[in-house]
């Protein structure tokens, strides 16, 4: 299934009314089981769901790291629907049921049926002390990160993940309708890599939010940005957890609201 479908439309403008053809993004559910059990259902944008699975496996917690996991792979009838296993190593046990959701994740959504706040407190390794970046090259991750947005540019209806390197150098980029999954699918991917995912920054394209800030935390990631605001709770899990949060990182400035020792 493609990102996007053509869908005919009526464009309203000053100047009129007309039919048009307009590419829209394709929302759908997928199904993640682990040991047979369903735990979720996400509403995202089709693809890269392998890797979206595994990083949704480890930033919720269900999983300590991509050791504990020994594959993802399809599950049941393909006519089905989308529906993703995820395979444990051997000798790791995780009981399903800890981690099955109550409520399906809609694309906007990032703690849904979770029971507390202290439920998606996950446990989360140390960050390194750097990497130290500057201003400048902060300033110029968000257009970066534009110019790899394939579907975005084609929709304008898909968020953005991406993580640089120290020297901005790009090392990943994903899309999705969900900013959480695009999330996920970035640190899914890039955990097939290496693991953790120190001494990087993170750019997501919209607000900077408490499981945000959780989910670069259990990667290892040290710096989350975000062209958007930040929580009052992701600022305070930034103090706490020793990570860099900004916000409003557009228009020529910033605003740094944990972890400023790492902006030179």
């Amino acid at each position: 299934m493609d990102a996007s479908t053509t869908r005919r439309i009526l464009r309203v403008t000053g100047m009129g009314r007309d039919a048009a053809d307009d590419r829209v993004v394709v929302e759908a559910p997928v199904e993640l089981r682990l040991r047979g059990v369903p735990i979720a259902v996400l509403m995202r944008t089709p693809g890269d769901d392998a890797d979206l699975a595994l990083g949704f496996a480890i930033t919720e917690g269900i999983v300590l790291g991509p050791h504990e996991v020994a594959a993802v792979t399809p599950a049941g009838d393909p006519d089905a629907g989308d529906r993703w296993t995820i395979e444990l190593a051997d000798g790791v046990t995780v009981d399903p049921e800890q981690f099955r959701r109550n409520l399906y994740t809609t694309s906007s959504c990032g703690v849904c049926g979770k029971a507390s706040i202290d439920a998606v407190r996950v446990a989360a390794p140390a960050p390194p002390l750097g990497p130290q970046v500057s201003a400048d090259l902060l300033l110029s991750l968000p257009s970066r990160m534009r110019l790899v947005q394939a579907e975005f540019a084609r929709t304008g209806g898909l968020h953005g993940a991406a993580l640089f390197d120290a020297s901005g150098g790009l090392e990943a980029s994903c899309e999705d309708i969900g900013r959480h999954n695009a999330v996920d699918k970035l640190v899914g991917r890039m955990a097939l890599r290496r693991w953790p995912l120190g001494e990087t920054v993170l750019v997501v394209s919209g607000r900077v939010s408490f499981e945000m800030v959780q989910k670069a935390a259990v990667a290892g990631i040290p710096v989350i940005c975000g062209v958007s605001a930040a929580s009052s709770l992701a600022a305070d899990l930034g103090d706490e957890l020793g990570l860099t949060v900004i916000g409003f990182l557009r228009d020529g400035g910033f605003n740094v609201y944990a972890g400023a020792h790492r902006v030179s």
